[in-house]
């Protein structure tokens, strides 16, 4: 990568941040009413909390705590101890269900977007258990801490639920080649095919 190069990278990055928070904010804004809603259909429907915060790996490896809607009944790794969540995951509660389906779990990473801890693109962040497995079985598996993690991303718009190490290896693929490639266009392209795909057009 040459010195020009680096420096616009370095801008991109810069203007990146102001974007996302910017865009965050607004996003929160306008979906509160909905999210309030979905918040009053968790609470009556099952026992526990509306949010679920659990530690992801971040830029650089640092930990954070990832917000969602609480889409899984209380203490669902009680007696299994972390595991991936599957497509048809008996755990997920009949509002969880849909919330999965539609992605509006994600809605409250508004949130970790505007503290800064994720980007509304990037790679996906994973859970440290998870994290330390594959950094010893996928070679270079670290370099997608290199950029901040995303609400979406790439892998997620090509790719579908992990179930093996294969797979994680193939969405590597997908997270690397953001890593490489990302710029405002990239970005946007990111943005509008998840859109495709949030409306039953697109890969997913």
């Amino acid at each position: 990568m040459t010195l020009a190069s680096l420096v616009l990278r370095r801008r991109f990055v810069l203007l990146k941040d102001v974007l996302d928070r910017a865009l965050a904010i607004v996003g929160l804004v306008l979906l509160l009413p909905i999210l309030a809603g979905f918040a009053l259909a968790i609470k009556l429907s099952s026992p526990g909390p509306v949010f679920f915060v659990q530690k992801r790996v971040g830029k650089d490896g640092k930990i954070f705590g990832i917000i969602k809607l609480r889409t899984m009944v209380m203490d669902a790794e009680q007696a299994t101890g972390p595991v991936w969540a599957q497509e048809n995951d008996p755990r997920i509660t009949p509002v969880g269900r849909f919330l999965r389906a539609s992605h509006f779990d994600e809605v409250p990473q508004l949130l970790n977007v505007i503290k800064g801890e994720m980007s509304i693109v990037g790679p996906r962040p994973e859970r440290p258990v998870f994290v330390d497995q594959f950094r010893h079985q996928i070679v270079n598996y670290d370099a997608r801490h290199m950029v901040k993690p995303g609400i979406t991303g790439l892998a997620q718009v090509y790719h579908h639920y992990d179930e093996t190490v294969r797979d994680v290896k193939r969405k590597l693929g997908y997270d690397l080649l953001y890593v490489k490639k990302m710029c405002l266009m990239v970005d946007i392209a990111i943005l509008f095919l998840t859109f495709r795909c949030l409306t039953g057009r697109g890969a997913r």
